[in-house]
């Protein structure tokens, strides 16, 4: 077996006395697609806000790659090569394409302690090729994301994490209040991540998406980890009489 690419071991968290995981093991393998489902208040975002760094455990253990690890900021995480694609992602609507992939990792002409002039030419080239890289058809790099559809967006972000060499992505609720034909284009996206050498984390409410594009199933219920079968050998039904 390959060095698994996450490895959760005995995650312990609490909110004011509420118990929100409690012995959570988890071990996620590279090029893997893991559907992670389960009701609200299961534990699903409090361990994906731990694995991106939003949250920090109480106790227990973080491993990537085999090393064990502290992600105290997304930053953290993104060194990591941990990229999270919110449903409301982190997008500046009246910002550019350009600007918005780029986003916190801008190239510079030249800078002197961080201040200097961002290299656009650069961003605008390079986003042309991260878009498509994605099979997304946009007409300029320079419209703004405000004006771009939901599942646009949801594209760029995807695109986003790709052009920074992300090893695993993060999708929290990627296809709510989307269109069926924008969802079936997200579907499509997480479907394509094996090909491109990503493993993804794929968190939705929806059990057909998941079971229509994630490898694995892992279902969460009043904090803990009750089921995790492949995919292929197991069926929604199994899945809801757990939850």
């Amino acid at each position: 077996m390959t060095t698994p690419i996450i490895e959760c071991r005995n995650l312990q968290k609490w909110y004011s006395g509420v118990h929100a995981l409690k012995n959570v093991d988890l071990t996620i393998h590279p090029g893997e697609t893991v559907g992670l489902v389960g009701d609200n208040g299961a534990g699903k975002s409090t361990l994906i806000k731990i694995l991106s760094g939003v949250h920090h455990q109480d106790s227990g253990d973080v491993l990537i790659e085999g090393r064990r690890v502290a992600l105290r900021s997304p930053k953290d995480a993104m060194r990591y090569g941990l990229e999270t694609i919110y449903q409301y992602n982190s997008m500046v609507p009246t910002m550019s394409i350009a600007r918005n992939l780029f986003i916190g990792r801008e190239p510079m002409k030249w800078s002197v302690f961080g201040v200097g002039i961002m290299d656009q030419k650069r961003m605008r080239v390079e986003s042309i090729q991260a878009i498509a890289d994605v099979d997304l058809h946009l007409r300029s790099p320079d419209a703004l994301v405000g004006e771009l559809s939901g599942g646009q967006r949801q594209g760029v972000a995807i695109a986003r994490a790709m052009h920074f060499k992300s090893k695993v992505l993060i999708l929290d609720e990627p296809t709510n209040h989307l269109s069926v034909k924008e969802t079936d284009k997200v579907i499509g996206f997480v479907r394509g991540l094996k090909a491109q050498g990503l493993t993804g984390i794929f968190i939705s409410h929806n059990m057909q998406h998941v079971f229509q594009s994630c490898d694995r199933i892992v279902a969460m219920a009043r904090g803990e980890i009750v089921f995790d079968k492949p995919t292929a050998d197991t069926s929604i039904d199994e899945v809801h009489a757990l939850l």
